[in-house]
């Protein structure tokens, strides 16, 4: 999100930074902790691989130059308008002009260190004698201290001063210990021992771990945000008969747009000419490009294979499909997980705890273990000081997160936040709507059976009665009745009840039209023949409603709609992956019934109003049971709030982007399967992450403290620790690319 996509509303704005200088999650901490301080600041985010902070703010309270200075002041920089990928490349650019020079002046430190190695004698003979001379190296190792590593220091300093610690307070205190007593000898002529290839390489190795992770970093946002790269800067646009090519931004709501063969299609829009195939891949999920011709819906970012087309433009710029689901994947992103909130508490008094422990060694070393030998003593100290990693800790989680909300963006599936994930993996039972979720949603009138008055009179008072509604029914109902050329009259006084019907005056006369539930709240009466008409279109699988005029029933109206090709393989693959499924449908049974069977669901709850679904759900998350709720996102609000998991079948492209925890774009049934599998791997990638990060601190820390690791190799397995989290994050990716929607069995 840019400045110029900020969503305003009224006095709040949601701004986003992009953030230069952060070395750890200590430090999104800090500025998370910092920014939602402020007055005016409602609710604050910052993502340590993405490198940015978003917030909610009141535009009259807290402007944007005070928020850049309170980021300031804690030692960062912030900038907008600019991509995390922009903000990544540019830290790693910086860390490499760091890195290089770091590494040629600590290889003559390292040789120095060989004429103090026992055995390495005739190595020593060959290298030149001013190497070892205490003065170059005291020389080298402040250009690296006090040069190189000036940002660890500014770093230290600003965690200090807002009461914290983190990766640059350790490196700081540990590779200033190990200079500084090396300083001191030189200067006094003890003679040695010195340390300067300690501090030198420690310093080194961390900026070498920092710009491996930045590269790794890089290589995530690119797994994760696919839709980057699908954003067209200009369109061909034709104004007052001439065509210019302008920027995208610049594109207004109803301008002509003309795409040609292998473009990518810049603009939301409606085809007004011409006839093409459209690669609708990358948003859709599927492979097989779609024809389009005068009518048809196009989105920004899908790619025209062959053909000409001249659109329509209804949404450009920031308002395209495709960016609202760029902002809604980034905002899923910059989410924390429980987990990593767990860690980041830990992360927290990590730092604290390691520098007391410390200490301890040094003390221990220095009064028990071996009197009076400070030097040793400090080594040890310095050595667990530089082996506590808890950036490995804190990276455990985001990137993983990252990468999988990024996969399943690129699958249809979004995820609101972090926590749906981490919920997902868990989901043991399923409980699905009927119409709309496990049918197609396009139900058509299949019957039509008058009680006394004509058949076209039944279907002109339901037609009038729903001439307002969009539910699937009333749009089937509408559509017949233009078949049969009924000219639909203005009914007054309309009311829909979810769960029952619809209700009207027309000409004086109050009109309805409903369910089983609505027909005996009314009172009315139904004969024999239209009970057992009822009741035989009800076992085919049919859904049926009743015309009222009064409190006489005049008729009887079936719908069918199929079930979705899809359902009965969607429905195996969860029983695979251990997930119980559950209908739930306010039909009545025996539709109900049907077309459970035909999906292969053996638990079906039927007539239930949208609060009976919601005390559904309650009931099976006392009984213990982790749930999944699929909807439409409108009726079934109540339940996909209740849910562990709200999961929306999007309407068309334009999905129900505010509805549930997670919205299936595109309405595809085998976007369930996926992203449980999907889920279910990226928090085993999370658990591995975590398991290999306390692992290595459990092992390295002691090692160091009974003084078997000297220092730079305590700083240099601290730096790679990171770089290891890192890469197993990145592994996932590869493994969800492959294999995760085969393992939702739905190929």
């Amino acid at each position: 999100m840019t400045v110029d996509s900020n969503i305003i509303m009224g006095e709040i704005a949601e701004l986003e930074f992009q953030l230069q200088g952060m070395h750890c999650t200590a430090c999104a901490s800090r500025v998370e902790k910092s920014l939602s301080r402020m007055d005016g600041v409602s609710e604050v985010a910052v993502s340590f691989p993405l490198r940015t902070a978003w917030a909610q703010v009141e535009t009259d309270k807290v402007s944007l130059q005070a928020m850049k200075d309170a980021i300031a002041r804690l030692g960062f920089t912030a900038t907008m308008n600019q991509s995390p990928y922009t903000s990544l490349q540019r830290e790693r650019k910086l860390m490499l002009m760091r890195l290089l020079p770091a590494i040629l002046l600590s290889l003559p430190l390292l040789a120095g260190m060989v004429h103090h190695m026992a055995g390495l004698s005739r190595l020593a003979a060959m290298l030149p004698s001013w190497i070892a001379d205490p003065y170059v190296q005291l020389t080298l190792a402040t250009v690296i201290q006090l040069g190189i590593g000036l940002p660890f220091y500014i770093g230290a300093y600003h965690a200090i001063k807002q009461r914290s610690a983190n990766m640059d307070v350790l490196v700081v205190i540990g590779t200033s210990a190990a200079y500084l007593y090396s300083h001191y000898a030189v200067l006094h002529s003890l003679g040695g021992p010195y340390y300067f290839e300690t501090s030198a390489v420690v310093i080194t190795a961390v900026l070498l771990g920092k710009y491996l992770e930045t590269t790794a970093s890089l290589r995530s946002q690119v797994q994760s945000d696919g839709f980057g790269s699908l954003q067209s800067s200009y369109a061909t646009v034709e104004r007052a008969g001439e065509k210019n090519r302008i920027r995208t931004e610049y594109v207004r709501t109803g301008d002509t747009v003309w795409v040609g063969d292998k473009e990518m299609i810049p603009v939301d829009g409606t085809v007004l000419q011409g006839d093409a195939l459209v690669n609708e891949s990358m948003l859709t999920g599927e492979s097989r490009a779609v024809h389009k011709s005068p009518g048809d819906c196009l989105w920004a970012g899908t790619t025209l294979d062959s053909g000409r087309l001249k659109i329509r433009t209804t949404s450009a710029g920031h308002a395209t499909l495709l960016n609202r689901i760029r902002e809604q994947v980034m905002e899923g992103q910059r989410s924390k997980s429980t987990l990593q909130g767990q860690v980041d508490a830990v992360a927290g008094w990590f730092v604290p705890m390691m520098l007391g422990f410390s200490a301890i060694t040094f003390l221990l070393w220095g009064l028990l273990l071996q009197p009076g030998e400070w030097s040793h003593a400090m080594m040890c100290a310095i050595a667990v000081m530089l082996a506590a990693c808890p950036c490995a800790l804190g990276l455990a989680a985001p990137i993983s997160l990252v990468i999988a909300s990024g996969r399943l963006a690129k699958s249809g599936i979004i995820v609101k936040d972090a926590v749906a994930i981490e919920r997902l993996a868990g989901i043991d039972t399923i409980v699905f709507d009927k119409t709309g979720t496990l049918t197609e949603g396009r139900p058509s009138v299949s019957a039509l059976d008058a009680c006394e008055e004509g058949s076209m009179s039944v279907l002109r008072i339901a037609a009038a009665v729903e001439a307002k509604s969009e539910h699937p029914l009333a749009v089937a109902i509408r559509e017949a009745a233009m078949k049969k050329g009924i000219v639909i009259p203005e009914a007054e006084s309309l009311t829909y009840r979810p769960g029952y019907g619809a209700e009207g005056m027309l000409q004086g006369e109050r009109i309805a039209l409903g369910n089983m539930r609505l027909l005996k709240e009314k009172g009315s009466k139904l004969g024999k023949e239209a009970q057992l008409s009822a009741q035989l279109l009800e076992s085919s699988g049919a859904t049926v409603l009743y015309s009222i005029r009064g409190e006489e029933c005049i008729g009887i109206i079936g719908f069918s709609d199929s079930i979705r090709a899809e359902a009965p393989r969607v429905v195996e693959a969860l029983k695979k992956l251990s997930v119980r499924p559950v209908m739930a449908t306010g039909d009545n049974i025996a539709p109900a019934e049907a077309i459970a069977a035909n999906a292969g669901i053996v638990e079906v709850r039927a007539s239930m109003l949208p609060e009976h679904k919601q005390r559904l759900i309650e009931q099976l998350r006392r009984e213990g049971a982790k749930i999944a709720m699929v909807g439409d996102g409108w009726n079934d609000a109540p339940a996909l709030a209740a849910a562990d998991v709200g999961i929306a079948m999007g309407s068309g492209t334009e999905g129900a982007l505010g509805a549930g925890h997670v919205t299936l774009m595109f309405s595809r049934l085998q976007s369930i399967p996926e992203a449980i599998a999907i889920s279910r791997r990226t928090l085993g990638n999370i658990r591995q992450n975590l398991l290999f990060a306390f692992t290595y601190n459990v092992l390295i820390i002691p090692f160091a403290a009974i003084g078997w690791l000297a220092p730079w190799m305590a700083g240099t397995a601290m730096a790679l620790s990171s770089v290891s989290v890192v890469a197993n994050a990145l592994l996932l990716g590869r493994r969800l690319h492959v294999d995760s929607y085969e393992a939702a069995g739905c190929r």
